[in-house]
């Protein structure tokens, strides 16, 4: 069964799904192991992997400790070509369908495209759109993108349905890491609204309260990064409030 098949069974058996982001980067060298162990015993469904700024080259290292220690699937969340490896299970195959800068609109998937097939990991075509949580967020400086407002649910709509109309099997809501607050519920409710195709929300989403909104606004998959780094205990609340269905 592939990964995508795991995660849409998890959501319609629980009502959406749970994803813990970790992001492989030196900061968190001390505190992967027991992040992924907290995981495992914890509910949650899926871990993405990435992040926007590796700032040593032992990325591949990590990712592999990750995988060595998970129960669950471990998934790619690009944050540049060089942190692909083969010790994912899958891989969101990302466009930044926000933005405007074409390198991150194809230039990197046509740089990773090759790669991707000659590793052979199963890719989830995934339209990733930046909201603006208030933060000024690392994706947004790297990318070189601006969000969209966050008070415009119009124009994050016409954008969602053009990556579902691309062929996209999933579109991921970010208000990036560190979020002042999350994507709006009110975008949530009108791009899911709009859509066929499953939604990811992410950024900014600091408790259980905040997810099970999120959730019951439409988000199919709700994603979890910087609080978990700041409290891994609150995994298991907040798998149970995404898993309302359970």
């Amino acid at each position: 069964m592939s990964v995508f098949t795991k995660l849409n069974s998890v959501i319609d058996e629980k009502g959406a799904a749970y994803v813990v982001l970790i992001d492989p980067d030196r900061k968190n060298e001390d505190s992967l192991e027991s992040c992924v162990e907290s995981a495992n015993i914890s509910g949650v469904d899926a871990l993405f992997v990435g992040g926007s700024l590796m700032m040593d080259g032992k990325c591949n290292d990590r990712v592999k400790r990750i995988k060595d220690v998970s129960n669950v699937p471990v998934i790619f969340f690009p944050g540049g070509v060089g942190q692909l490896n083969s010790y994912y299970d899958a891989m969101l195959f990302m466009s930044v369908i926000s933005g405007r800068n074409p390198h991150y609109l194809i230039g990197e998937q046509a740089i990773a495209a090759p790669m991707v097939k000659d590793i052979g990991i199963e890719t989830i075509p995934t339209g990733y759109m930046l909201m603006d949580g208030g933060a000024g967020s690392t994706v947004e400086f790297m990318s070189g993108t601006r969000p969209i407002p966050m008070n415009r649910s119009d124009i994050a709509v016409a954008h969602a349905l053009a990556g579902q109309y691309l062929g996209m099997k999933l579109i991921y809501l970010e208000a990036g890491s560190g979020a002042k607050e999350p994507v709006a519920t009110t975008v949530v409710e009108a791009v899911t609204d709009a859509l066929d195709i499953s939604v990811i929300v992410g950024g900014g989403i600091r408790n259980p309260k905040i997810a099970l909104e999120k959730v019951k606004a439409g988000a199919s998959i709700i994603v979890t990064g910087t609080v978990i780094e700041e409290n891994s205990n609150l995994m298991s609340e907040l798998a149970d409030a995404v898993h309302w269905r359970a």
